[in-house]
């Protein structure tokens, strides 16, 4: 967006976007630079939630310089569409997973993904907050793009279905399950003796009523706030992968902020981050009760068959050929040997 923009025209942008998407407008003056920030998530997710006051902080820190406008819900198109529009300079933010399109452009983005890589979130976080994120980061900003230093929490992601309860690797021989449109995913599922279908997720409601597919896997907050509890009865916590979103800005358009700007824009989206970090954190617990409320079966799932079943089907043996020794080895490095 252009510097000393008019105040109709800044207007005319913040009222393009629908109700609630756009901050308000509290300056006297236009912004010096308005940017647009793209989600994939409903409106009421923490990702949202917690952009808005990112946002909102960049905004009264800079006196109204920096109007940071939020897309939620794939307002500008799907997560393809916005990674274009993000490459172009046709919107300026996105909060983007590394496992699906990111990784189409860089494969090993995609390598927090390994199934059954990360036990619990002390060792994820310790991984991407350090060496592992370094070098993930530095990856990235090779393709053009600047990358904020902390990654936001999508969750772990759980397993959910219309038939029985998956306990053992044996459970999901044959099962008809959706994942995302992701050669990983299906990789993963593959391996484990299932029938992986790739769906978009805006048809995974229907596919999972029609039948098309018996299961799926999302994070406790994307069952909810996808009301997938209405056509799933079970859910088992297998924790079988993990994904987040990298909040990435088109270079050319961060070049263009002066130094000071850019440091208040990193600082507070950094730790917005944080803040989402923790909120999903808390809304896996309480998500559960509520899911269980709907009517949803949980149980547990133990880990060390199904890594052991993915050992035996060459699963991270291919991955680590994929992705090469130096990403594999500090993957290994913070989560143990898995090969």
């Amino acid at each position: 967006m252009s510097r000393n923009m008019s105040r109709r025209r800044f207007a005319t942008l913040a009222g393009a976007a629908l109700a609630g998407s756009a901050l308000p407008l509290r300056y006297a003056h236009a912004a010096e630079f308005t940017y647009k920030w793209g989600t994939n998530v409903p409106e009421t997710h923490p990702l949202n939630v917690y952009a808005r006051k990112a946002a909102e902080a960049i905004k009264q820190e800079t006196n109204g310089r920096f109007e940071l406008q939020l897309f939620p819900n794939n307002q500008l198109g799907g997560d393809t569409d916005m990674f274009s529009q993000l490459r172009s300079g046709a919107m300026e933010c996105f909060t983007l997973s590394g496992v699906n399109v990111l990784s189409t452009i860089l494969p090993s983005a995609a390598i927090y993904g390994v199934g059954f890589a990360f036990p619990n979130y002390d060792v994820l976080w310790a991984a991407l907050d350090g060496k592992f994120g370094d070098y993930l980061r530095a990856q990235i900003t090779k393709t053009g793009l600047v990358v904020m230093d902390k990654i936001w929490d999508n969750g772990f992601r759980q397993i959910t279905t219309s038939t029985k309860p998956i306990v053992t690797p044996a459970d999901l021989q044959g099962f008809k399950i959706r994942v995302p449109v992701s050669a990983l995913w299906t990789s993963l599922f593959k391996s484990l003796g299932a029938s992986p279908t790739s769906i978009n997720f805006a048809e995974v409601y229907s596919a999972l009523q029609t039948k098309v597919v018996d299961g799926q896997e999302n994070p406790p907050a994307i069952i909810w706030a996808a009301k997938l509890y209405e056509v799933q009865k079970y859910c088992s916590l297998t924790n079988h992968m993990w994904d987040g979103w990298w909040f990435l800005v088109n270079k050319r358009a961060w070049d263009r902020l002066p130094k000071d700007l850019r440091e208040i824009v990193a600082k507070n989206v950094n730790a917005a981050a944080m803040g989402e970090r923790q909120e999903i954190a808390k809304q896996n617990d309480s998500l559960k009760k509520e899911l269980a409320a709907k009517g949803l079966v949980f149980n547990d799932v133990k880990a060390d068959p199904f890594r052991e079943a993915l050992r035996k089907a060459g699963f991270y043996s291919e991955w680590k050929q994929k992705f090469g020794d130096e990403a594999w080895g500090l993957l290994e490095q913070a989560v143990g040997k898995l090969t």
